[in-house]
């Protein structure tokens, strides 16, 4: 009996990432791969970034979703340069569409390329897209167990932006629980607290991004 052995997917997006990462490497760009579950508030947040760090960040998008370019539409608004992935059901972005979204920005001009992935607190963490960075968006509304339930996107990630603060008041979202379990899965994470209602976090948000630059 003649035994399959099944290619590596995982070790094929990985070649590729790294090819990715030398790409943005030799251009001078940072990428910021930012993850979160749908309804977190990405793609308002990174509205109010790319407007918070307008004049100080030249900056590109690369927008993720399963169908429709309305995101896109909305950075486009903006006047940033934005590319629309759209995976057909795939749960996450991977290297190779990244790698190609990427080849048709002008990646000269640009110190910041944030990628919006997929919806998905599971999938997106497992492959590497050739960021520099990982950050994930936790909405207060989701609840505070779901760094425990959900651990490794919170592990590889650089930063968590605990989303939609001003909305605590009105749900049992435990917020010293939610950073105390953020802490213990990774040490040396960034924990910022935002709200696009009321603009909290986003200038140290916005600062977080220049220091990385």
């Amino acid at each position: 009996m003649e035994i399959k052995v099944m290619k590596n997917i995982l070790g094929e997006n990985d070649k590729i990432a790294e090819e990715n990462r030398a790409m943005f490497r030799e251009k001078n760009v940072t990428v910021v791969n930012l993850m979160g579950s749908p309804g977190s508030g990405k793609t308002t947040l990174l509205e109010k970034t790319l407007e918070k760090i307008s004049g100080r960040i030249s900056a590109a998008v690369i927008e993720g979703d399963l169908f429709t370019a309305r995101d896109a539409e909305r950075i486009e608004r903006l006047g940033v340069p934005v590319v629309q992935i759209n995976t057909a059901g795939g749960c996450h972005l991977d290297a190779a569409m990244v790698k190609r979204a990427a080849e048709s920005l002008e990646l000269e001009k640009i110190q910041l390329l944030i990628v919006e992935n997929v919806g998905n607190l599971v999938c997106p963490a497992e492959f590497d897209v050739g960021e520099n960075f990982k950050a994930t968006v936790l909405s207060i509304t989701e609840g505070d167990d779901k760094p425990l339930k959900y651990p490794l996107i919170f592990k590889e990630s650089a930063v968590v932006l605990l989303n939609k603060i001003d909305l605590l008041p009105y749900t049992n979202f435990d917020l010293a629980a939610a950073r105390e379990d953020l802490s213990t899965i990774h040490p040396n994470v960034e924990i910022i607290e935002t709200s696009c209602t009321t603009g909290a976090g986003l200038d140290a948000w916005a600062d977080w991004l220049a220091g990385v630059i």
